[in-house]
C-alpha cells in the first residue's frame, strides 16, 4: 500500500507562518540597526524627549564655540544648584546659536544631545557621580566665523534684514545674522511680552531661513536658467531692443530709473538687469518647463539643512495671466523666497550646479580637547546641470564687470554677483535691497554671500557694501 507523500494543509500553513514571522523578525532587526546608526541621536535630541532632562541632572551643559574657539555660549552652576546659560556676544548670535530656555532654537537645538554628554576622564566622571556633582559636558565647535559674523552684524546696522555666508564647496555656514534680534541672556524676561497673542514682535523670526521676500532682480538668474533649458543652452539667438518699456496687450513694464538699454543679448540683459527683456522672456517660456526649473532649484519644497527653513513660493502655471508672468520673470509677482534659499541657489551656481548640504556643526570635543565626533560635507544634489551653471556664472561675472555689482570689480579676488531692488508689493515705493553672489581666489575656498536689507532701497547701495566687507575680510587672511 502506497504512503501519501503529499504535504498536509496544516504543514503548508505552518511553513507560511514560519517564513512570515522570520521575515518580520529580520525586518525588525534591519530597522533597529538603521535606527541605532542613523536615527537614534535625532530622536534623543528631540525637544520632547525627556531623556535630555535627565542628562542635565548629571552633566553641566557644554559650551558652543566659533571655528576659532571664540566662546559663544556656556553654562555656570549657581550656589543653589541652578544653571545659568551665558551668551557672551548676546544679540550678535541670537538666531544662529539660538537659546535654550522655553524651548531651544538654532545650534542650541541642533547640538543639544552632544552638549549633555560628558567624555571627561572616566575617573573624574565617577568621582562626580559619587559626590553628586555635574560633570563637564562636551563642547560643540561650529563652522561659524567670528570675524565674518561681526562684520555682517555691524553691516546691517539699524536695518532689519538677513546676511548669510556659506562655502559652496563644503556647505559650511560661516555666518548667519538676522535683525531685529534679541538678547538670549534675557530671553526669559521678555518671553511673555514677545509671544503674547497680541504681540507684533518678530524678533524670534530668523529672517535668513524664515523670512519670505520678493526676490527682485536676483530671480532673473532663474528666468535665464529656464530660457537656457528651453533653448538647449543656446543663448546666441536672444536679441532684444530695450526702449525703456515693454507692453503686451494692456500691460506695460518699465526698466528701473526709466533706463533705456538698447540692443541686448542675454548676457547684457542680465548685466543691465533689464526688466523689459525679462518680461519678454517670461512670455516666451513654456510654463511647465519654467516650473520644472524652479522645482529643481527647490522652490515649493523643503530645503536641506538643520535650520528648518520656510519653503519658497513659485506659483506660475499654464493658467497664469500675462501680467503675472511678466512680473514674475523679473522677480516680482507672487514669487517669494528666503535669503537662505537664495544662498543655496548661489552655492549651486558657484559649485557647477552641485549643492552641498549646509551645516553649522564642525565637531564635538571633550573638556580636554579630544575630538569625539567630526561632521563632514555631504552632497545634496544638482540644482542645475554643469553647462547651465557655467552660463549663469558668466552672466554674474558680467554684472560685476559692468553692471550693478561693479563695486566688486577692482578687487584682488574674482567676484560674481547679482543685485536686486524688490518692491515690497507691486507698484510700491518701498523696496528691499538684495545682493547674491560669490567670489574666488587662489588658495582660498570660494565664498557665497547673500544679503537682504529690508525697506532700504537699491541693492547696489545698501546690500552690496555689506557683502564686499565680508569678501574683503575673508580673502585677506594670511
Amino acid at each position: 500500500m502506497k504512503k501519501n507523500t503529499k504535504p498536509s494543509k496544516k504543514n503548508h500553513e505552518f511553513t507560511v507562518i514560519t517564513y512570515a514571522f522570520t521575515a518580520l523578525f529580520l525586518a525588525m532587526i534591519v530597522y533597529f540597526a538603521y535606527f541605532m546608526i542613523f536615527q537614534s541621536e535625532t530622536v534623543i535630541n528631540n525637544s520632547y524627549n525627556k531623556r535630555t532632562d535627565l542628562l542635565s541632572e548629571t552633566v553641566l551643559r557644554g559650551s558652543i564655540t566659533a571655528s576659532d574657539g571664540t566662546v559663544l555660549a556656556y553654562s555656570v552652576e549657581n550656589e543653589d544648584g541652578s544653571i545659568t546659560r551665558i551668551y557672551p556676544y548676546g544679540r550678535m548670535y541670537a538666531h544662529a546659536v539660538g537659546y535654550s530656555i522655553n524651548g531651544r532654537t538654532g545650534i542650541e537645538s541642533q547640538a543639544n544631545f552632544y552638549m549633555l554628554r560628558s567624555h571627561a576622564f572616566f575617573l573624574s566622571v565617577l568621582k562626580n557621580q559619587f559626590s553628586n556633582e555635574r560633570s563637564a559636558g562636551d563642547t560643540v565647535v561650529t563652522t561659524l566665523d567670528h570675524e565674518l559674523q561681526t562684520l555682517a552684524y555691524e553691516g546691517l546696522g539699524d536695518y532689519d534684514g538677513a546676511v548669510i555666508a556659506i562655502e559652496p564647496s563644503t556647505g559650511k555656514i560661516l555666518c548667519m545674522v538676522s535683525k531685529p534680534d534679541f538678547d538670549p541672556n534675557s530671553i526669559g524676561d521678555i518671553w511673555e511680552e514677545i509671544t503674547a497673542e497680541d504681540s507684533e514682535s518678530t524678533v524670534l523670526l530668523n529672517r535668513v531661513t524664515q523670512g519670505l521676500y520678493p526676490p527682485g532682480s536676483t530671480f532673473k538668474l532663474l528666468t535665464a536658467a529656464a530660457y537656457l533649458k528651453q533653448h538647449n543652452l543656446d543663448d546666441s539667438q536672444f536679441h532684444f531692443l530695450c526702449e525703456g518699456s515693454f507692453s503686451e496687450g494692456e500691460y506695460t513694464v518699465t526698466c528701473a530709473h526709466d533706463s533705456v538699454h538698447g540692443e541686448e543679448d542675454l548676457t547684457a540683459a542680465v548685466q543691465n538687469s533689464c526688466n523689459c527683456a525679462f518680461a519678454s522672456i517670461g512670455l516666451e517660456l513654456d510654463m511647465d518647463l519654467y516650473g520644472q526649473v524652479c522645482t529643481e532649484a527647490l522652490f515649493n519644497t523643503s530645503l536641506p539643512g538643520a535650520y528648518g527653513a520656510t519653503q519658497s513660493q513659485f506659483v506660475l502655471n499654464g493658467d497664469s495671466g500675462t501680467f503675472e508672468i511678466m512680473q514674475t520673470a523679473f522677480g516680482q509677482g507672487s514669487t517669494l523666497v528666503t535669503p537662505y534659499h537664495m544662498a543655496l541657489i548661489t552655492c549651486a551656481i558657484a559649485n557647477d550646479g552641485v549643492l552641498m548640504t549646509p551645516y553649522a556643526l564642525d565637531h564635538v570635543e571633550s573638556v580636554d580637547g579630544s575630538v569625539i565626533r567630526r561632521f563632514s560635507s555631504t552632497v545634496y544634489g544638482n540644482l542645475f546641470d554643469a553647462e547651465t551653471a557655467k552660463k549663469l556664472q558668466e552672466y554674474m561675472r558680467a554684472v560685476v564687470d559692468g553692471g550693478g555689482a561693479s563695486a566688486l570689480y577692482d578687487r584682488d579676488y574674482t567676484a560674481y554677483g547679482k543685485t536686486g531692488t524688490a518692491e515690497i508689493t507691486t507698484g510700491s515705493d518701498e523696496t528691499h535691497a538684495w545682493f547674491v553672489g560669490y567670489a574666488e581666489k587662489e588658495g582660498y575656498e570660494d565664498l557665497v554671500v547673500v544679503v537682504l536689507v529690508e525697506r532700504a532701497g537699491g541693492g547696489a547701495t545698501y546690500a552690496l557694501p555689506i557683502a564686499q566687507d565680508i569678501f574683503d575680510a575673508y580673502f585677506h587672511r594670511d
